[in-house]
């Protein structure tokens, strides 16, 4: 059975009551042991959990460097379109939004690889799209990858939804990973946030997870956006389906991100949900303990000080210097952004900050670099 029937079988209130109902006594529980289960995860994200943070975050710390050492990985995105067919009421790809739409020619990828490479010594670059299938499908993200290839060791995307062969197509050309967002793991209140376009289909977006498995993608990063829907409830359907993926394609690497919304171009859509930045470590402290191995990255979304002291706390990846729009490293500059960055410090401040703290900066892929 796959994810997207055994979601049927849970109910979110039902869950979100039992997280709500967690006692400290839980949280003493699974804080004393080696190996958590969905129901310590519970617990640990559960209010009843807001008095042990301390005790969460040396177990974070050493549970991380146990397992990556004194690292973070650093990575860029590269826009390469906001042409999207999608209507997502928190984004500024939205369809409906009246911006410029612009898909990046060979040369103006080529013009974003020499600016890119002029920031610093980046060898993990994530291609982003909209979701164009008929002018940015797999063929045009291949295309790409084939463009950047000689120019990064590691090559992630973050695009739409893609057949199983299609994603056998990019792994064949030099794809390492791919990062997908479910958005919100809420089926019944799903489509009040992507009413059209192929998004809104939450079936086939759920298991794009299965066909990367099946293609045998290298890595896998799964993600919900705080700010839609109740982000404990959110999370706990995510780790269950961190879970499933492990069980069921266990020689796929997992990485885990939790954006927080940002303001974006478009009708002001305002979050449901306002998490604080003592929630959102949190979050993080209980992800390390109930997966020592796992990937958790940090985007620019968050400012600049969260970052900083995250560094030795639990993330494992940092974006740095990012442009959230199509051509803003040398084409467009800021003119058609997905959203509004949080922390736009320049890459080598960035590495500063982490030098500082005694961490080092790993600029490609820890697993590729151990091949």
């Amino acid at each position: 059975m796959e994810f997207k029937e055994l979601i049927d079988n849970y109910n979110w209130d039902d869950i979100k009551h039992a997280i709500y109902n967690k006692t400290a006594k839980d949280v003493e529980i699974a804080l004393s042991k080696p190996k958590c289960s969905i129901e310590d995860f519970m617990a640990l994200i559960s209010p009843a959990a807001q008095p042990y943070l301390e005790q969460m975050a040396i177990l974070s710390r050493k549970y991380t460097q146990q397992r990556f050492g004194k690292t973070i990985q650093f990575y860029i995105p590269l826009y390469l379109t906001n042409s999207c067919i999608n209507h997502c009421v928190y984004c500024g790809f939205n369809h409906s939004n009246d911006i410029k739409r612009i898909i990046l020619t060979d040369e103006q990828i080529m013009q974003e690889v020499e600016a890119i490479k002029k920031l610093g010594n980046f060898q993990h670059i994530l291609l982003v799209t909209g979701e164009n299938p008929r002018d940015a499908g797999a063929d045009y993200i291949e295309n790409a990858i084939n463009l950047v290839k000689p120019h990064f060791q590691s090559i992630s995307i973050e695009v739409q939804p893609l057949k199983e062969s299609e994603y056998k197509q990019l792994t064949d050309a030099g794809m390492n990973a791919v990062y997908c967002y479910q958005e919100t793991y809420n089926k019944e209140r799903y489509k009040i946030y992507h009413p059209k376009g192929m998004k809104s289909k939450f079936d086939w977006r759920i298991d794009a997870y299965e066909r990367m498995g099946k293609a045998g993608v290298h890595k896998v990063g799964l993600g919900v956006l705080i700010g839609l829907e109740d982000w404990r409830t959110d999370t706990i359907f995510m780790a269950s389906h961190l879970r499933y993926l492990q069980r069921t394609y266990w020689q796929t690497k997992y990485s885990v991100s939790f954006p927080r919304m940002r303001p974006h171009v478009g009708e002001g859509f305002q979050p449901n949900v306002i998490m604080s930045d003592r929630e959102y470590v949190q979050l993080i402290f209980a992800f390390r303990i109930f997966d020592h191995d796992l990937e958790i990255a940090m985007s620019t979304r968050e400012e600049n000080r969260l970052r900083d002291s995250m560094t030795t706390l639990g993330i494992t990846s940092l974006s740095a210097g990012s442009k959230t729009d199509p051509g803003g490293y040398a084409v467009y500059k800021d003119e058609l952004e997905q959203f509004v960055i949080n922390d736009d410090r320049d890459p080598d401040t960035v590495l500063e900050a982490i030098k500082k703290q005694g961490y080092e900066v790993v600029w490609k892929d820890w697993d590729l670099s151990l091949q």
